[in-house]
């Protein structure tokens, strides 16, 4: 399928930003999940809506996630740099006439600046957390908007942007870019691959986040009563996060 309609159900987002790469998965979550891997624990839950969806045809669906991060231990946890997640073959992402921005309008941009330069493409908002801790100090906590934009679709790719912006202990847009594209790996439709760039020049972790996509940047179907996704994250410490998740959605005409 092509003018990008072809994706899967990121969420993208997903990923967003650093955390999105556990929460794509979590989009078809009936209840909060948890993923421990050595010293690194990732807690994510998700919903959409109608999870009663047609057999055989497509249908837009609106969806929330959100996810939580820290170590075992409570020291400061590994911020994640890369995600890929595998979406089911039954669900695709949907930017046809979708207007589209790029991330050099987002760089340097606050939310609120963000929104007034590129308001129309947004695809979905929420909050994220990060604590940045820099040598011989204390972790510091900052909060910020989160804003997904759709960055179009050329060449068999859609790409899409997260954005957030931190005010202190350093000030600076945060930008996550995020490459969807088609595959054929049997349950698997779509691979995307979330980039996350360094926060405060890596002293910053995301530990928190929660998105809402709106209705109809996904479409879903249902003609074997189940979606299906698998992720997997890369920290900046080697640490690596897999999770497959199955959840029914009901069939209907």
């Amino acid at each position: 399928m092509n003018n990008g309609r072809r994706g899967g159900y990121l969420a993208a987002v997903i990923a967003v930003v650093a955390l999105a790469g556990l929460t794509l998965v979590a989009s078809v979550t009936a209840k909060p999940e948890k993923v421990i891997v050595g010293n690194l624990e990732v807690e994510y839950d998700g919903s959409f809506s109608p999870q009663a969806l047609p057999k055989n045809k497509l249908t837009p669906i609106s969806f929330w996630l959100w996810a939580k991060l820290r170590t075992v231990d409570d020291k400061h946890p590994p911020a994640i740099r890369e995600f890929k997640f595998e979406g089911d073959k039954n669900v695709e992402v949907n930017v046809k006439g979708v207007p589209t921005c790029t991330s050099g309008k987002l760089q340097a941009q606050t939310s609120e600046a963000a929104r007034k330069v590129c308001g129309s493409a947004i695809i979905g908002e929420g909050k994220t957390e990060v604590e940045v801790e820099f040598p011989e100090q204390l972790p510091i906590d900052v909060k910020s908007d989160l804003l997904a934009f759709n960055g179009g679709f050329k060449g068999g790719v859609t790409t899409l942007y997260i954005h957030a912006y931190l005010t202190a202990p350093v000030t600076a847009a945060i930008v996550t870019t995020v490459k969807i594209k088609n595959v054929n790996k049997g349950r698997y439709g779509t691979e995307a691959v979330a980039t996350v760039p360094k926060i405060a020049g890596g002293a910053g972790s995301p530990t928190y986040f929660k998105l809402k996509f709106d209705k109809g940047f996904l479409m879903a179907k249902c003609p074997d009563g189940r979606l299906q996704a698998h992720g997997t994250g890369v920290f900046d410490d080697g640490t690596k996060a897999s999770a497959t998740v199955i959840r029914p959605c009901t069939s209907k005409g």
